[in-house]
């Protein structure tokens, strides 16, 4: 009965086969394809993604991270190698001495050593000079004051403590930082170190010097 049954149906489909073969072929080669990519799609999800990146991206940080933690320092007089240097951000004044090739034969060793703060940090663009020996004699008095016509201006870089101390609104901590921030450039570091307030600067910018 089963088998009679089959026989029926293979006679009413089997024409439109012959006639539609080609493109009923097609549809069920689709539909592999279809389920094929279907199945490619579902795996790619299931797998973790891996993660790439240019080395040229990471290399320009660096690049930006160097540049941005270096300095510039000139350092000039009584060295063996005077010039401008370029040093890490945090450099101290023993740092560029060192890059300078320490001090000359004719380096005023004994000022070096009453006036300038070997430890004191470095900023961009500062200037360090190590005076010759007699060379302090002839441009500064024993009290590291300097003089200019009839006014005479206390040198913030090679003062004695109590020449400083005699200064408008500078007291003994005062001192402490202006010493410790040795040396300056110009008058003006004294408040970019913050070794004075504002208001001390006015008081006593008209009486000090950097040289």
């Amino acid at each position: 009965m089963l088998g009679m049954d089959f026989e029926a149906i293979l006679a009413q489909w089997l024409p439109l086969l012959k006639k539609y073969w080609l493109p009923i072929a097609l549809c069920f080669c689709g539909l592999i394809f279809f389920a094929y990519g279907l199945t490619a799609l579902l795996g790619s999800f299931s797998k973790p993604q891996d993660l790439s990146f240019r080395s040229g991206t990471t290399e320009n940080s660096t690049s930006s991270a160097k540049l941005q933690n270096t300095i510039q320092v000139d350092i000039e007089g009584a060295v063996a190698a005077p010039g401008v240097y370029k040093l890490a951000a945090n450099s101290i004044i023993k740092d560029v001495l060192v890059s300078s090739r320490g001090l000359s034969a004719d380096a005023d060793r004994a000022w070096v050593e009453k006036n300038l703060n070997l430890a004191a940090k470095l900023y961009d663009g500062t200037k360090v000079y190590i005076p010759k020996i007699g060379e302090t004699a002839q441009i500064t008095s024993s009290d590291g004051q300097n003089s200019i016509g009839s006014q005479t201006l206390i040198n913030i870089n090679t003062a004695s403590s109590d020449s400083l101390d005699s200064l408008p609104g500078v007291g003994p901590a005062t001192v402490a930082r202006i010493v410790n921030g040795r040396p300056y450039s110009n008058i003006n570091e004294l408040l970019d170190k913050k070794a004075v307030s504002s208001k001390v600067f006015d008081e006593i910018k008209d009486k000090i010097s950097v040289y």
